[in-house]
């Protein structure tokens, strides 16, 4: 019985910060140079965070080393069967140089659900956010002054098992890289236009749809690629006629509905629905102001284009880590473009309304809860 008890507490042993050891680079790399265009995921910082486990003795010492490349036996599961889950966040400079994360314990729980659902090892989110926190205060000289701009914080976990088979890991690697982003709208606030097709499914009921694994996001990348093709930035995705995501942001319609409500209406969290930080806070602030019905229920997408036909659009958006919020000008289905009032002309009221909150509160100038000093 006591054997069996040690061996539970080497199998559940959890990471701890206090145990965080730090290596420093020698060779510094140039910081990216803000004056010319910036690749989302290019400009990757000094260092990252590391963090084994096994099956035998659980989580190893949390390490932040000098950026650089892995070693993976070729058989590695992670390569083989996308046992690997990630997570998107951002860090903010505040105009008096403080450091913010905004809901980084959303992203914590998150990460948790996602492992769970690809039978990687479990984690103390708590105590992972303040190791990753340690690797900002590292590297946060990356993180420029100038409005736009912050540092991507991408936690990922991969199974490394050097064999073949479809069987649960016995060994993972949890780790953190950072990389300096700019403005996700770098010639300002710009609509897109989206193709809908009842035929291409991203998610299905009973799958893993809510879920950050890697194997969600590969399937859309082909078939972006044919629709940019056609003059449409984005898939807004479908399940049985209902409207679901679009690309890889949570979907919002501001529209009167058929009873005359002004109505602020997004897809309802299920298995074909990613629980997005954004999409959450944007439903929290619109249910503070109180101004208008704000729903989580499922609609088709007949019953936006019977809206559209008959006038009752007011505004669509996007919304996610990388832009926040992105309005919509146009949606593509059966054949026909149905356009999407702009009423400041590159945004809705609502969208541009959202933006701003959001953003005040990511980069410090609004007090807040939910923004988290790093230092």
């Amino acid at each position: 019985m006591w054997l069996n008890f040690r061996r539970l507490q080497r199998l559940y042993s959890n990471i701890s910060h206090s145990n965080l050891k730090v290596t420093y680079t020698n060779t510094p790399k140039p910081k990216p140079n803000l004056e010319t265009p910036l690749a989302f995921g290019t400009a990757s910082t000094d260092h990252i965070l590391v963090i084994d486990w096994n099956s035998t003795s659980g989580w190893e010492q949390p390490q932040i080393l000098p950026y650089g490349p892995f070693q993976l036996d070729p058989c590695a599961s992670v390569l083989h069967y996308a046992t690997e889950v990630f997570e998107g966040m951002k860090a903010y400079k505040t105009e008096d140089g403080k450091f913010l994360l905004f809901r980084p314990e959303k992203n914590m729980d998150r990460m948790r659900s996602s492992v769970a659902s690809v039978g990687l090892p479990d984690f103390d989110g708590g105590e992972f956010l303040k190791c990753l926190k340690e690797l900002i205060k590292v590297d946060k000289d990356w993180i420029p002054s100038k409005k736009g701009y912050s540092l991507y914080v991408r936690p990922t976990m991969i199974a490394t098992d050097p064999k073949l088979g479809v069987v649960k890991p016995s060994n993972a690697k949890l780790f953190v890289v950072l990389t300096t982003v700019g403005p996700y709208f770098p010639q300002g606030f710009k609509p897109v236009k989206l193709y809908c097709d009842e035929n291409v499914v991203r998610a299905w009921p009973g799958g893993v749809g809510d879920r950050k694994i890697g194997g969600n996001y590969a399937p859309g990348i082909s078939i972006t690629e044919k629709v940019n093709k056609l003059g449409y930035s984005q898939m807004l995705w479908l399940v049985n006629n209902y409207v679901t995501e679009v690309g890889t942001m949570n979907f919002f319609v501001f529209w009167k509905n058929e009873a005359g409500e002004e109505e602020l209406i997004t897809a309802p969290l299920d298995s074909t629905i990613l629980p997005g930080v954004t999409r959450d806070s944007i439903l929290s602030l619109a249910r503070d102001w109180n101004e208008f019905k704000v729903s989580e229920r499922k609609f088709t997408i007949d019953e936006f284009v019977k809206a559209s036909e008959e006038g009752r659009i007011i505004e669509a958006f996007g919304a996610g880590t990388a832009c926040v919020v992105c309005p919509v000008e146009t949606i593509h289905f059966n054949g026909k473009d149905h356009q999407i009032p702009l009423k400041l002309g590159e945004s809705g009221e609502l969208a541009k309304r959202f933006l701003e909150e959001i953003q005040g509160i990511q980069y410090g100038k609004k007090d807040h809860p939910w923004a988290h000093q790093i230092l």
